[in-house]
């Protein structure tokens, strides 16, 4: 357990320094969906007029909840997935089993990591919401928090778990199940000791590549998956999504959060490598050895 809790304190540091940043999009995003006033506005005319109104600190409403959310949810995130895909290592049996499973064991992995995540993500988000929403309803996050426990109770604060889980999850196992997969082309033919031995340019630009491939698989799955979003297959729900934001409004929600995998992926690596934190699990097939040699630990 020692391990998951240093896995969690490594990856602490994540999301909320990409989610953060990100805070003026989310805002302007919220008022256009929720203020009828800015529903057919574009974001960048949208956010001209909620500076012109409110200052641009109207931007950074929602600040704190949403860092302190993805705090909590990015060390969880993280740390829980490393963990549970231990665990399934060991529950194949053998590492061979691993191996020939691994995909299973990925997509189980970041399931349920991202599950317990989204237990601490959902009163923040709930709270982020409102005070988006409503900037008059509460001072800040604490304040904000505190109202919505003490008026509509604990409940409330997960009346919006359903559909957080089910654009998040689908989230976490495209992050992390095709950065998987990225790495494990990456090295394919490579021996434990070329890989040990790449330089930090070229781990630096497989982390890049496999992040950015990772993000945009997790942001289509995101979008095509979410509670509210259209119905039938998923290229159907990819197009329709694609007709209601156009072709550039999609594009750049896609490259915003390949953006936020990438970040998340690199500073991982190097809050990790500051931390000379023990590497995770690997299950990646093998092609020059056996199975057992793409273990390592």
């Amino acid at each position: 357990m020692s391990a998951v809790v240093q896995k969690a304190r490594d990856s602490a540091p994540l999301t909320p320094s990409t989610h953060g940043a990100m805070t003026p999009i989310d805002v302007v995003k919220t008022r256009i969906q929720i203020d009828p006033a800015l529903a057919r506005h574009s974001l960048l005319s949208a956010g001209r007029k909620i500076v012109g109104k409110e200052g641009a600190r109207g931007l950074l409403t929602g600040f704190a909840p949403t860092s302190y959310g993805y705090l909590l949810q990015g060390g969880a995130k993280f740390a829980g997935y490393e963990f549970w895909k231990k665990q399934f290592v060991e529950l194949a049996g053998s590492k061979e089993a691993a191996v020939e499973h691994r995909t299973a064991i990925y997509l189980a992995g970041a399931s349920i990591a991202e599950f317990f995540a989204d237990i601490l993500l959902a009163p923040m988000e709930a709270t982020r919401i409102r005070l988006v929403s409503n900037p008059q309803y509460a001072s800040g996050m604490v304040s904000g928090l505190a109202k919505i426990a003490s008026t509509e109770g604990v409940a409330s604060l997960y009346a919006g778990f359903l559909p957080l889980i089910c654009k998040q999850i689908p989230y976490a196992v495209g992050q992390f199940t095709v950065n998987e997969f990225c790495h494990e082309l990456a090295f394919r033919g490579m021996t434990p000791q070329q890989q040990a031995s790449l330089s930090e340019g070229k781990k630096l630009t497989i982390t890049l590549g496999s992040g950015i491939i990772a993000g945009f698989a997790a942001a289509i799955l995101s979008h095509i998956n979410k509670g509210h979003g259209p119905s039938g297959p998923m290229v159907k729900r990819l197009y329709t999504l694609g007709k209601q934001a156009g072709l550039r409004g999609l594009f750049a929600g896609l490259v915003m959060t390949a953006g936020l995998v990438t970040g998340q992926f690199v500073i991982y690596k190097y809050v990790k490598d500051a931390l000379h934190a023990p590497p995770g699990v690997e299950i990646h097939k093998a092609v020059s050895s056996s199975p057992a040699a793409a273990v390592r630990q």
